[in-house]
């Protein structure tokens, strides 16, 4: 009878402990964490002396012969069953331009959201999350231009409210939600933003319409529509296209837009090296951000990739506008100027 109980005591704490294990492993959910570090040389050839002409007006690179820190990024995402959560957090300059709204710890919070999977082909996300307009990112390693564009630069960063993403099938997509006014995690009282999106998907060509509008926190209209494009055709070459309109309806009256277009063409002869000309159209000539004026801007990029998940990136840059915008060393003004960059990026 001893031993009888002495067995039977034996295979409750072994079922107990197996139970205790399957339990553990089942309560487990998938953790993934990346980041990245960029820094970066910026060298303009006017060598302006004046710290108010940079001559850059896109995002990111405000500096002059000055070896500067771009971010240090750290994204730690967790999934389990139906649900998944998303933090993302960055520090340096490129971080708190992009969250120019906002103030203290808050600079380094690029993305942080919660989602919902009801179904396999149905995504509701909750949070902060980067804008779904356009064709360039805050991230340096998922830009093949290290600098970025004038219509990345003047459209919205990032939303904060409510979307749902839903897979129609046959590679086509919508997305709709709702949100504060741009780029604001925060918004007591202010109307809400409507964000929407209609895509098509396949193994050579993808195809994104989007769209964002309501009202700012100073209750001025605005409603932005872009089309972002990729096509592949072959493994060297691949084109991508951006562009863009902005339309006005300020509370003081009277109304306004800009608008832009650019062509990415990307060539990669060897994993190892790729090169991207950017060429970007861009139309304030209403003055509704800063310029009064049109500009073309080239840059030319070259992707150098001596080992894994460094990226060396030498940039030249020319941007030529209608009027003169620009400021030479000697204080005049000048409508183009040249720029030399040189970025080193790890990411994981």
């Amino acid at each position: 009878m001893k031993k009888f109980f002495l067995f039977t005591a034996k295979t409750l704490v072994l079922t107990s402990a197996i139970f205790a294990q399957s339990q553990t492993e089942e309560s487990k959910g998938e953790l993934q964490i990346n980041g990245s570090i960029d820094a970066y040389y910026r060298y303009n050839f006017a060598n302006a002396k004046s710290t108010n002409a940079l001559n850059n007006n896109t995002s990111f690179t405000n500096s002059q012969n000055s070896i500067e820190l771009g971010m240090a990024s750290l994204k730690a995402s967790y999934s389990k069953g139906k649900a998944e959560i998303i933090v993302d957090l960055g520090f340096g300059t490129r971080a708190k331009e992009f969250s120019y709204a906002e103030d203290g710890i808050l600079q380094a919070v690029k993305q942080a959201y919660v989602v919902y999977k009801p179904t396999d082909n149905i995504r509701v996300s909750a949070g902060k999350w980067g804008t779904h307009l356009g064709y360039e990112v805050l991230d340096p390693q998922l830009n093949r231009n290290y600098s970025m564009s004038y219509m990345f630069s003047f459209g919205p960063f990032s939303h904060t409210g409510l979307k749902a993403d839903v897979n129609m099938g046959g590679g086509f997509g919508i997305m709709a939600g709702v949100a504060n006014p741009t780029d604001n995690i925060g918004a007591s009282f202010a109307k809400k933003n409507l964000i929407a999106q209609v895509s098509k998907t396949s193994d050579q060509v993808n195809a994104f319409l989007n769209y964002a509008g309501g009202k700012d926190l100073d209750g001025n209209n605005h409603n932005q529509v872009g089309l972002t494009a990729t096509g592949k055709i072959s493994d060297a070459f691949s084109l991508g296209y951006d562009g863009t309109v902005k339309f006005f309806d300020p509370v003081a009256g009277g109304s306004g837009k800009w608008w832009g277009s650019a062509l990415y063409l990307n060539a990669d002869p060897s994993e190892k090296f790729g090169i991207t000309l950017r060429g970007e159209y861009f139309d304030d000539e209403k003055d509704n951000i800063l310029f009064g004026t049109s500009l073309i801007q080239s840059t030319l990029s070259f992707n150098i990739k001596p080992t894994a998940g460094l990226a060396i990136i030498p940039e030249f840059r020319i941007d030529s506008a209608k009027d003169p915008i620009f400021n030479k060393n000697d204080g005049s003004s000048t409508k183009s100027t040249g720029t030399f960059l040189i970025a080193a990026v790890y990411s994981f």
